[in-house]
C-alpha cells in the first residue's frame, strides 16, 4: 500500500465522518416541533434524571416547546427558517465531496469549513444574549463548532502532506520577463 493511497483513503474516511454529521444536523432542523416535543417527553419519562440534574434544561425545554409549538400554530412562517437551515447544512455538506474527489486542489473547502466552525464561537456569544438563550445553550451551540474543527484539522494536515508527496519534481520554470 503507498503512502498516497493510504493517505487518500484517510482522507476521504474523515470526510466522509464530516459530511455525515453535517448532513445529520440539517435534518434535524426539519422536523424540530416534533423532536422538541420528543426532547420534552424523555425529560419526563426515562431521561427524567437529567431533568434532575440539570432543572434549568427541562424549564428552558418547555419553554422552546411552547415557543416552536406557538410559532407553528399561529405562525409556521417562521419555521421556514429553520428549513432554510437544514437546506444550508446540506448544501455545504455537498461542497465537501470535492475535497474528496481531489483534496489537494479543493483545500480551499476546508479552510471555508474551518472558517465556518470558528464562526459559531462568536455568533453564539452575540446573538445568544440578543435572542435570550441561556449561556449554557450557548455553549452547547459553540461546542458544534469545536467538534467541527476537529476532524477538518485533521483532514487539512493530511492533505498538505498529501500535496507535499504528489508535489512535482524538478527544477521550475522560471515565468517569461
Amino acid at each position: 500500500m503507498s503512502e498516497v493511497g493510504a493517505l487518500q483513503r484517510r482522507i476521504r474516511r474523515w470526510l466522509v465522518l464530516f459530511i455525515v454529521c453535517l448532513a445529520l444536523s440539517g435534518l434535524t432542523a426539519f422536523p424540530l416541533v416534533t423532536e422538541v416535543r420528543l426532547a420534552v417527553d424523555a425529560l419526563n419519562g426515562w431521561a427524567s434524571f437529567l431533568a434532575d440534574a440539570f432543572p434549568g434544561l427541562k424549564e428552558w425545554m418547555l419553554r422552546v416547546q411552547e415557543g416552536v409549538e406557538t410559532a407553528d400554530g399561529r405562525y409556521p412562517f417562521l419555521l421556514y427558517g429553520t428549513d432554510w437551515l437544514a437546506f444550508a447544512h446540506l448544501v455545504i455538506a455537498v461542497a465537501f465531496y470535492g475535497p474528496y474527489r481531489d483534496p489537494v486542489r479543493n483545500i480551499w473547502v476546508i479552510d471555508f469549513g474551518m472558517i465556518a466552525c470558528a464562526g459559531i464561537i462568536p455568533l453564539a456569544l452575540i446573538c445568544g444574549p440578543i435572542r435570550d438563550i441561556p449561556f449554557w445553550w450557548s455553549v452547547v451551540d459553540m461546542s458544534f463548532g469545536v467538534f467541527g474543527i476537529l476532524p477538518l484539522l485533521v483532514v487539512r494536515r493530511l492533505v498538505k502532506r498529501l500535496e507535499s508527496l504528489t508535489a512535482p519534481v524538478g527544477p521550475r520554470m522560471q515565468p517569461a520577463a
